[in-house]
């Protein structure tokens, strides 16, 4: 009589946390140095007091419009920053790289003859960028000089092709309306509530897949009262974003190209190899190279959508400002856009950082820099003001470091 074969045990079921578990590990890893989006969102909260006790008109629609526009250059050369923080490494080069973007794509549309269509000018800008970004990759990589020293001359030689392209012109006045739009034309207010439905749907959809597929693959999962927070915070938080900005002129198209990017490289960093990679040779270089990671290829990739970054906040600059002078890329976009990406959460010492980080600090530096307009203080006490908040979010991110090596989470 042959044995009877006992039936394979079936998966069990993917494990699911309470909210009580949920809460305790939340508080364990913000005690452990893990402490997120919590100390930018606490500052944007204390920012918003202060100046709205200076003055009335900081929290109004028509202001919450400007920041918007203000901040929309500094986040998205902050995304690309984020990429080469996580590293450890730096770029001082961005602000002019995003000056020679904008001058570009203004001496493409000068209506001289030679003017070429806008997708064709914006896509040579940011061939462009994506080639100086490739350039100072390798330089690092294959040369082995320091990003501190390569960045530093990209800063001084795209000053002098900034120069060299305006020439003796002066100013160069944008042409084109569709570039002009990107940072002065708005969403229809009813166009801006079907994108705010559509974007919570989305984001509610990611968040079923995600679920699904970690129960799929046996591993516990957020409760599903956790999951519905999240989206109906994401759904209370945009409602009152667009209700805020249509009681002015609208919502504006900058803050919809912001959102695509924001999402576009969230998924990057967090969803693909690549991604994951660029964490590995940020956390440990020589181990990420050992395990087979092609680490000057991840730097090479990192500094060129850095600089891709940088000349599409450039082009975002001149629409804003409808020009281009011999003073693009300099002045305080180098320093607010590095500042906003480490005020943000991105960590110097690199392997820690997400690209939320990006859009949060750029909400600080918008907010300090207008808020002490709005007050009619000087270019010079902005700047005090902003090293200061630069120095305690570096020196926060040095407790939590440490507090992180103590717990044995770093």
């Amino acid at each position: 009589m042959s044995a009877i074969t006992p039936p394979l045990p079936t998966p069990a079921a993917a494990p699911s946390a309470t909210i009580g578990a949920y809460a305790r590990r939340w508080v364990e890893n913000v005690r452990g140095g893990e402490l997120g989006s919590l100390p930018i969102i606490v500052g944007l909260i204390v920012i918003a007091i202060v100046f709205q006790v200076q003055n009335d008109r900081f929290l109004t629609a028509g202001n919450f419009v400007n920041l918007m526009v203000q901040g929309a250059p500094f986040a998205l050369v902050a995304m690309g920053i984020v990429f080469v923080l996580l590293l450890g490494e730096i770029d001082l080069s961005v602000g002019y790289v995003s000056g020679v973007g904008g001058v570009i794509t203004a001496l493409l549309l000068l209506p001289d003859g030679s003017a070429v269509p806008a997708g064709v000018a914006i896509a040579v800008v940011l061939a462009t960028g994506i080639a100086i970004g490739v350039l100072h990759g390798l330089i690092i990589t294959k040369i082995g000089i320091p990003s501190f020293v390569v960045t530093l001359a990209g800063l001084l030689g795209w000053n002098g092709v900034v120069l060299l392209l305006i020439g003796s012109r002066g100013t160069v006045v944008l042409q084109d309306d569709l570039i002009i739009g990107f940072a002065n034309d708005f969403v229809p207010k009813g166009a801006a509530w079907v994108l705010l439905l559509l974007t919570v749907g989305a984001y509610a959809a990611v968040q079923l897949w995600g679920l699904r597929t970690r129960a799929a693959a046996g591993l516990s999962n957020d409760p599903m009262l956790i999951v519905g927070l999240r989206v109906v915070g994401l759904l209370v938080a945009l409602a009152c974003v667009v209700w805020i900005v249509n009681q002015d002129r609208g919502l504006p198209y900058v803050a919809v190209l912001v959102g695509v990017l924001l999402v576009f490289w969230t998924y990057v960093l967090r969803r693909t190899r690549f991604g994951r990679h660029v964490y590995a040779v940020g956390g440990n270089a020589e181990a990420a190279r050992r395990a087979g990671i092609n680490v000057d290829r991840i730097k090479i990739i990192c500094f060129a959508i850095c600089s891709l970054m940088a000349v599409v906040g450039g082009i975002v600059l001149a629409s804003r400002l409808r020009s281009v002078d011999t003073n693009a890329g300099g002045g305080a976009i180098l320093l607010y856009s590095n500042a906003a990406a480490v005020i943000g959460g991105t960590s110097l010492f690199g392997g820690r950082g997400h690209i939320k980080s990006a859009l949060l600090g750029a909400l600080v530096i918008a907010s300090i820099d207008n808020g002490l307009g709005l007050l009619g203080l000087s270019s010079g006490t902005k700047f005090v003001v902003t090293g200061l908040v630069l120095l305690l979010a570096v020196t926060v991110d040095s407790f939590s470091r440490r507090g992180r090596e103590q717990s044995g989470r770093a």
